[in-house]
């Protein structure tokens, strides 16, 4: 009863690590694939013992070895959320399917923390969560295949819309152009049907967090930038979780 929530909790801290040095270092064009992980600060090549997922940041007090600089917060906060994502698909669906439902929320993850840090949805990324959809649907697991293309075609298409009429009405972008592009990604892995409840959390998610920097004393305008594509992503988990691991 373990083994799946625990394996895959730990296999996520490991991915966590990766997608970590993803979010902070594309962005900046630096390389991703190549070359020994090393200190974001000094440029020190890192050791093993500086390389084990949460553990290194907690012995190191969150600081190089080497410099002293404080490490990047986002490496650790991303490993714990790449585990309890992996610990939650275990949990849920425990078994290959379950590996598939945390794949899905990896991938989320990291364009999550893109569009929070740098308003960014790559395309690549996206891709790969659709493609991944795709494979998924293809090998048997539920929903079916017809109801993951015809989800991803009304996600994209309906955000598309709402994006195109909002430009036709004031003559401005309202939504980023990933962000149909993320709920058709979402779609091919959810189906048609639970769309509507991703979109609904996702705004209420988003509404939530307005109120709450209104009760801190912030303002707010139409004009906010609001990283949407990082609501539907939070969203889309949990839709998935309910979807394939809590009615059973």
């Amino acid at each position: 009863m373990l083994f799946w929530p625990v394996g895959l909790a730990l296999l996520g801290a490991i991915l966590g690590s990766f997608i970590a040095t993803l979010v902070i270092r594309w962005p900046q064009g630096r390389s991703v694939m190549t070359g020994r992980s090393h200190c974001d600060a000094c440029d020190v090549a890192l050791t093993p013992r500086d390389l084990v997922p949460l553990l290194s940041a907690a012995l190191a007090r969150g600081r190089c070895r080497t410099c002293g600089a404080r490490i990047d917060a986002r490496h650790w906060q991303i490993e714990l959320a790449a585990a309890g994502i992996g610990c939650l698909a275990g949990i849920a669906v425990p078994g290959p399917v379950g590996l598939a439902g945390a794949v899905f929320g990896w991938l989320l993850l990291a364009l999550a923390a893109l569009d929070v840090t740098e308003f960014w949805l790559p395309d690549r990324l996206t891709g790969t969560l659709a493609l991944a959809g795709l494979a998924s649907g293809l090998a048997g697991i539920e929903p079916m295949l017809r109801d993951r293309l015809i989800g991803g075609a009304a996600g994209f298409g309906a955000l598309w819309a709402i994006g195109a009429g909002y430009k036709l009405l004031r003559g401005r972008e309202g939504l980023g152009g990933g962000d149909p592009k993320l709920l058709g990604a979402i779609g091919l892995w959810l189906g048609w049907a639970m769309l509507p409840a991703v979109l609904l959390l996702a705004a209420m998610t988003g509404l939530a967090l307005v109120a709450v920097g209104m009760v801190m004393g912030r303002t707010a305008t139409l004009a906010d930038r609001v990283p949407f594509g990082a609501l539907l992503a939070i969203a889309a988990y949990p839709a998935w979780l309910f979807l394939l691991g809590f009615p059973a």
